[in-house]
């Protein structure tokens, strides 16, 4: 018990100093994103696959595909208004207080920040701020890692850190929620797999860094985050907190960016619009509900 106290005192600045430097990474690429909207640098490239496409052209996202761009600057859109905000809240909370709650609310913003961070460290095309994207990978990733490595200590201390309800609709959420990610892109894959060709819109890319994510760790995660909570262990209500702060992330990211791409003049088809896009937004409405109801109900002991 000593050495759990000491660990964790012992980790109080270094989560402050993570915390810091998030912060100021992400107002670095969100500014710099958002000042890249410019539709009148484009221009014709015929890409690796021998196809003809248009890129952006202009600022940080100049050598990414025009498709592509506005929705890297939707997202810095979303990450510097609302997400850069909360973040702070977050971490001043816990610096005030270092609770049980305070941790998973800050390892639920960090985890979503670890998403946002990868997709654009390994998704955007190479550019001026690439080791700057390290960077917040890198600080996001490691203090995920310390995160929930702390969280697991107060599993280890007593045998039930907290008490709460985990509803048939909960349920339904997390099954619903884990077989959707897989709807949503494994289409795309089977079908570029089978004609023998590569994804509709790879365009300069090598690969869809959302489907690694969301198909390779997200959705395994929900089914594990199910499993671990039908066993009462204390990770799978972690991560279940998690994941209904990643879902709200995405149902409010998305819209954004699919302003950002009507604005440039991209037409999007309707059935896209409801595989990618509706889907995750109803499921964001689920998962802010639940997220209120789970969290008024909890009882820590």
């Amino acid at each position: 018990m000593e050495r759990i106290g000491e660990f964790m005192n012992n980790t109080k600045p270094i989560f402050k100093v993570l915390d810091i430097l998030i912060i100021l990474l992400l107002l670095i690429v969100t500014i710099a994103g958002i000042y890249s909207f410019n539709t009148s640098h484009s221009y014709e490239f015929v890409n690796q696959y021998g196809d003809s496409i248009q890129m952006w052209g202009a600022g940080i996202y100049a050598h990414d595909s025009y498709f592509k761009a506005p929705i890297f600057i939707g997202s810095d859109v979303t990450i510097i208004l609302f997400v850069v905000p909360l973040s702070i809240v977050t971490f001043l909370r816990t610096w005030k207080e270092e609770s049980v709650e305070n941790y998973i609310r800050s390892f639920g913003m960090v985890s979503m920040l670890l998403y946002y961070s990868s997709s654009i460290a390994f998704g955007v095309t190479y550019n001026s701020l690439h080791l700057v994207y390290i960077t917040l990978f890198g600080v996001c990733f490691f203090s995920t890692c310390m995160l929930l490595a702390k969280l697991h200590t107060f599993g280890i201390r007593q045998e039930k850190v907290c008490s709460y309800h985990f509803t048939k609709g909960m349920k339904v959420f997390l099954l619903v929620a884990g077989v959707s990610l897989f709807v949503a892109w494994l289409p795309d894959i089977i079908m570029s797999i089978t004609s023998g060709t590569s994804l509709e819109l790879i365009e300069v890319y090598t690969t869809e860094i959302t489907y690694v994510l969301d198909m390779g760790i997200i959705s395994p995660l929900i089914f594990i985050t199910y499993y671990l909570i039908r066993h009462e262990d204390f990770l799978g209500y972690v991560f279940l907190r998690m994941i209904f702060k990643i879902c709200i992330c995405i149902g409010v990211m998305l819209p954004i960016q699919t302003i950002f791409q009507l604005l440039a003049g991209i037409s999007i088809p309707i059935p896209a619009l409801i595989t990618k896009c509706f889907i995750f937004v109803v499921m964001s409405i689920f998962a802010t509900y639940f997220e209120y109801c789970i969290k008024r109900k909890t009882q820590y002991i």
